[in-house]
């Protein structure tokens, strides 16, 4: 899905203020660094005690470090462009009773887009379990990685009772042959990413 291009909300701002603004920027790249990238998140103890010492609502500040902790979503965003070819891979791992399988890859000039198909046996299910809880159940959060050359991020998904696919856009684009790479989606309990669930699903195309 692609982003929404910003909009400054107003023409207004007061440069009165412009120092102040710049040491948080200053501030916010030394949490980061200090951090090594991974700040977690302040006790709700701290959110009180700087709330109330600040003048300023916890609400506010439970939005500023929840935004915070997910800065990679903000990275600039790779929109695959120019449509090449697909290139079929096929490939189908089982895992706690349900079918993972890496169907094609989709070329495009600036980027690549992979689908993963899930089938499950929709029989077995507990047909009075709210549709929700049954849906998360078998559609948590996945994650791909191809190592640190290939920038990876989660594209759109759909499916139904015993069916559902997930696209994954990667950046650069993959090879035409992708004899050698390896591909791991590692799924979560939800999108913040936080909590793995354990369940590792790997796709190794062999060479020739």
């Amino acid at each position: 899905m692609k982003r929404m291009p910003f909009e400054r909300p107003t023409e207004h701002y007061d440069e009165r203020i412009f120092s102040i603004d710049e040491q948080i920027c200053a501030l916010l790249k030394q949490r980061k660094d200090v951090s090594n990238k991974n700040p977690g998140f302040p006790p709700p103890e701290y959110i009180t005690t700087w709330a109330k010492t600040y003048g300023l609502y916890e609400d506010l500040l439970n939005s500023i470090f929840g935004t915070l902790r997910m800065e990679d979503e903000f990275k600039p965003r790779v929109e695959p462009e120019n449509f090449i070819k697909h290139i079929p891979i096929l490939q189908s791992v089982e895992k706690d009773e349900q079918l993972y399988t890496l169907t094609f890859l989709r070329q495009y000039e600036n980027a690549t887009v992979i689908q993963l198909n899930m089938d499950w046996d929709d029989k077995t299910v507990d047909l009075e379990e709210d549709f929700h809880l049954r849906h998360m159940r078998h559609h948590r959060a996945l994650e791909l990685s191809l190592g640190e050359n290939y920038e990876c991020r989660t594209d759109n998904g759909s499916g139904s009772d015993g069916h559902f696919r997930q696209n994954f856009i990667v950046s650069p684009p993959i090879p035409d042959d992708p004899s050698g790479l390896t591909f791991v989606f590692k799924e979560y309990h939800d999108f913040s990413k936080d909590k793995p669930t354990g369940l590792e699903i790997e796709f190794h195309l062999k060479q020739g």
